[in-house]
């Protein structure tokens, strides 16, 4: 793991994370790594709040010299609280939770960009919006 090399502290970044919306997950943000997730379409609504499981995704963005590399996948938030990959194979799903990424990714750029700090694509997952069908 290589350090981030720049000014920001990481306070100064979880807040310019947290105006990005309801996306940073401040819990799971630790040395230096930072968690975002989306529950984006529910999977069980008839059932109580606290057993509601979801589909969407969960992105890390790990530090680097220059910035970050971001790495995200999908699947099902369960109802104990975790992230569980899963392929999406109902098509609609697939483009909801694609969709909630899609609009967050750019967004996320234009911060780091601010910063004068890069968002690169992990080689294991491609960038948003590039995933195969």
């Amino acid at each position: 793991m290589m350090a981030l090399v720049s000014d920001y502290t990481r306070g100064r970044l979880l807040r310019c994370f947290t105006a990005l919306g309801p996306y940073i997950r401040e819990p799971q943000c630790q040395e230096g790594h930072y968690f975002f997730d989306c529950l984006a379409v529910c999977v069980n609504a008839g059932v109580a709040p606290e057993k509601r499981e979801f589909f969407g995704w969960w992105l890390t963005l790990i530090p680097q010299e220059t910035g970050f590399v971001s790495e995200y996948h999908t699947g099902v938030f369960d109802k104990k609280g975790l992230w569980q990959e899963k392929s999406l194979s109902d098509k609609e799903i697939r483009d909801a939770v694609s969709k909630t990424l899609t609009d967050f990714y750019p967004r996320l750029q234009a911060v780091l960009q601010e910063l004068d700090l890069s968002l690169t694509p992990s080689p294991v997952s491609p960038p948003p919006g590039k995933q195969p069908d």
